[in-house]
């Protein structure tokens, strides 16, 4: 029987109804709605929240007959009904604060019909907490209030300051409705990418248990190394007779690409299911989350506040960094953690300090590819083009084409995506090597302000050393005062040294000397 991926599919009705394969999570679904009951959980887009939501939703309506063959049949005994206030604000872009009173007003006109709820106070907020009041009067049941990707309006708004403030203040007042509204309420669940803490629209909701950093739940979403070999083993043999490999080979690849989000310290692995379903259903490898579109929100923080590339790998943070965003457009780390572009590969006991870096293959090169457009000139669709004519460079040991190329991927960058002229331009050489370094070997690494670039092929060596308002000869001689060809005293491979300056006032590579060690 061929199986069915569940690709796209959100709802949990629709998934058990209609025989897609559904990773069953439905026993920590019953360890959350038995032992708390006011709960946050961020997660990175299209990780499973919406259907965890869903499955959630079929629970408290008592939809047992869908629950068959999983744990939670064996687990509840009940099924007690009650009435579900599913709010998505998925739905729609927002543009301007009147796209949010529009979506909540048709999705509680919905409840309100659905419960008999009239409210007097007309506001948002006011109609929330009458609908909720209503849900439990008609049912005599406590209302379960789901709020799906609650965080939409405000992430959209980033580098609108004026614009995120409205959609921060009206959504804490809506939200703020879960805390007041607490005795007429059974179960609620609010999920999005991103947790927005201290004056924002958590401030007044603190009976709220955030859940996201929680070991108990780190596997609540996504497919764990169990689950991939328990419920996709047979595909995965597929998978590696279409692509030439053996299952090992293949589980291998799997793992590279998409495996390595940790959700809190010492926590097991869990795969990207969007990756890895589409990865299995076309039985061919593929960037598949990363094309679904990365958030332009997250460049413009990066650019704004100048920050330097090459401190993705093994970052250093701590608890409070990541537990929430205080100011979005102050510190990119925690946008760039919960939305999984970074994720936890270690952690410090003894200083409480979290390491971060890119989860796994498909981010790291999918954001690297993205960045280069946003610091340069180039279109997207020209950064393959422009890659290989690097490496082919390299592997010619054409040292002098591999600086033109350079430059002329410099020359015409706007002014206005220049801000710090050597930050800059340290951030293009860091996007160049770390896509090169899907090819050849290139190391980039920085020391008090100054670029080392060591780059390996097979038959050349190349330590590239940069100076910012001084000369191509400076740069040389640093690479003789700091040893830099050291480790590659007794290479067979030929070594070329490269001494560059970038100007102030030209803001680009001016001049250049290259010299060959031996033959």
């Amino acid at each position: 029987m061929v199986m069915k991926f569940p690709i796209g599919i959100q709802s949990f009705e629709c998934l058990r109804s209609e025989g897609f394969v559904y990773v069953d999570k439905t026993a920590l679904v019953k360890k959350l709605v038995s032992e708390g009951k006011c709960y946050f959980l961020s997660r990175p887009r299209r990780f499973g929240k919406s259907l965890l939501m869903s499955t959630i939703e079929a629970y408290f309506k008592g939809k047992k007959h869908l629950f068959e063959g999983l744990a939670m049949a064996e687990l509840e005994t009940e099924w007690k009904e009650h009435p579900v206030l599913h709010l998505d604000l998925n739905a729609k872009p927002y543009t301007k604060l009147q796209d949010l009173y529009d979506l909540l007003d048709d999705q509680l006109t919905y409840y309100e019909r659905q419960y008999d709820s009239i409210a007097t106070d007309k506001s948002p907020e006011g109609r929330f907490r009458q609908l909720i009041r209503s849900a439990k009067q008609k049912t005599g049941r406590g209302a379960v209030v789901l709020v799906d990707e609650y965080d939409k309006p405000i992430l959209q708004a980033i580098g609108n300051e004026p614009l995120q403030d409205e959609f921060r203040n009206a959504l804490k007042a809506f939200y703020g409705v879960l805390k007041s509204a607490d005795a007429d309420l059974r179960f609620t669940l609010l999920t999005g990418v991103t947790k927005f803490g201290k004056v924002s629209v958590f401030s007044d909701l603190n009976n709220l248990e955030d859940i996201s950093m929680n070991h108990c739940y780190s596997n609540v979403c996504g497919i764990s190394e169990d689950e991939l070999h328990e419920y996709f083993d047979t595909e995965i043999g597929e998978l590696a007779k279409c692509n030439n490999q053996t299952k090992d080979e293949a589980y291998k690849e799997l793992g590279r690409r998409y495996d390595g989000y940790h959700f809190c310290e010492s926590s097991q692995g869990m795969y990207n299911p969007f990756s890895v379903l589409l990865t299995l259903k076309n039985s061919k490898y593929g960037n598949y989350w990363f094309a679904t579109g990365t958030p332009t929100y997250l460049v413009e923080l990066l650019k704004k506040n100048d920050f330097k590339l090459d401190e993705f790998s093994n970052l250093e943070v701590s608890q409070d960094e990541l537990d929430s965003i205080h100011q979005a457009d102050i510190n990119p780390i925690p946008v760039l953690f919960q939305s999984g572009y970074l994720t936890i590969k270690d952690y410090q006991e003894r200083f409480k300090l979290y390491v971060l870096d890119f989860p796994n293959e498909e981010v790291r090169e999918g954001f690297v590819k993205f960045l280069l457009p946003y610091y340069t000139k180039l279109k997207e669709q020209q950064t393959q083009t422009l890659i290989s004519k690097f490496i082919l460079s390299l592997e010619r040991g054409d040292a002098d084409t591999f600086m033109q190329l350079m430059q002329s991927l410099m020359a015409g960058t706007p002014y206005e995506l220049i801000r710090e002229l050597e930050n800059h331009y340290q951030n293009v050489m860091y996007i160049i090597t770390k896509l090169m370094g899907f090819y050849i070997q290139a190391e980039y690494r920085t020391s008090n302000g100054r670029i080392d670039l060591m780059i390996g092929t097979d038959k050349y060596v190349y330590v590239i050393e940069l100076k910012f308002n001084g000369t191509a000869e400076e740069a040389l001689k640093q690479i003789e005062e700091k040893n830099y060809t050291l480790p590659f005293a007794i290479d067979d491979r030929q070594i070329i040294k490269i001494g560059a300056n970038v100007s102030g006032e030209t803001r680009n590579l001016e001049e250049w000397r290259i010299e060959k060690m031996k033959d």
